[in-house]
């Protein structure tokens, strides 16, 4: 008989798929219950989803205000033809659907209906980058890529519950359309043990550190503020400094923490390819400011299906592996 102990499997539950580390503290369905509640506030405010109302917990909206809620079928480009619209007489609508179908299959809608005339549509795009099981028919990997090269659109990428629900009335006053790469479900909540207010189109110094500065957004501030804190262990220290939205960058925030001695890593749950590093790169090459940045994201290639933890593991967005990346590249400068 063997002795030899099974490994715990690795789970996920297809499109529910969390994140969030096991007993972590987490908050359910943030942006159904901060849309619901702006709502109450402002009579303007209209939600819409494409048949994925339970997938981007847009039904916390619909059950609540029902007369609010409009459910267009399996159709982006009708969905943000609609939001379009609506927000032509006045409302403030916030559509949402899954990244992939919003940045691939409705861009050229979104595009001249809603980004050319500078509406207030608000974009809601649920399993943005790695945030599912499921292969590249819903991995958003590319999103915002694609939507950088959008004028006119705000793109927000929060880290946890404690930024969706700041950022979702920031977005609603916000004159034109916006994008918010949606984490839902179960959310962590992680944010709120810092001095850190979310504020559209700022970046923020959540940690202070000597040796290293991470530049990170989305779920991957959560990875890079536990990465800091393990890496304290092995006598390094680290910065972490967090830009929720990537369109319009806090380039004065960004390159001051970059124009330092320490190693620079930029960290994000999208392909390095047109997002947060190439932001940052592209920042430092204007400001002249010259220095090496290491980029931590997903790569240039479509992503396999699998189960989350398997998948960050394999793709370097896990905790272990921002921590080993930066011991090696710490090693080899010395």
């Amino acid at each position: 008989m063997s002795n030899v102990t099974a490994a715990p499997k690795l789970k996920t539950s297809a499109m529910i798929a969390s994140f969030a580390d096991p007993g972590q503290k987490t908050a359910a369905a943030p942006f159904g219950h901060a849309l619901a509640e702006l709502a109450e506030r402002d009579q303007r405010v209209v939600g819409l989803s494409a048949d994925l109302a339970k997938y981007t917990d847009m039904h916390i909206f619909r059950d609540r205000h029902p007369e609010r809620f409009f459910q267009m079928g399996m159709a982006e480009q009708l969905l943000f033809g609609a939001a379009a619209g609506m927000a032509e007489v006045g409302l403030v609508p916030f559509a949402s659907t899954y990244s992939v179908f919003a940045a691939r299959r409705a861009y050229d809608f979104i595009c001249l209906d809603i980004a050319e005339p500078n509406l207030n549509v608000n974009i809601v795009g649920g399993l943005p980058g790695l945030t599912t099981g499921y292969g590249p028919s819903h991995q958003a990997t590319e999103d915002v890529a694609i939507f950088r090269g959008m004028p006119n659109v705000t793109i927000v990428d929060p880290c946890d519950s404690v930024d969706i629900a700041a950022a979702v009335p920031q977005l609603a006053d916000h004159a034109g359309p916006t994008y918010l790469r949606l984490l839902r479900g179960q959310v962590p909540t992680v944010l709120d043990e810092y001095d850190y207010t979310f504020e559209l189109g700022k970046a923020k110094v959540v940690r202070p550190g000597a040796d290293v500065v991470f530049v990170s957004s989305g779920l991957m501030t959560m990875r890079a503020l536990q990465a800091a804190e393990r890496l304290a262990a092995e006598r390094v220290d680290v910065a972490v400094v967090h830009a929720p939205t990537l369109k319009p960058f806090d380039e004065e925030t960004v390159l001051r923490e970059l124009d330092t001695p320490r190693l620079a890593v930029t960290l994000e749950n999208h392909t390095v390819v047109g997002g947060l590093f190439e932001t940052v790169a592209g920042a430092l090459v204007r400001r002249g400011v010259s220095r090496r940045v290491v980029p931590i994201g997903l790569p240039d290639a479509f992503l396999d299906a699998g189960a989350l933890p398997t998948l960050h593991d394999r793709y370097g967005l896990s905790t272990d592996a921002i921590i080993a990346r930066v011991l090696r590249e710490l090693r080899a400068s010395d």
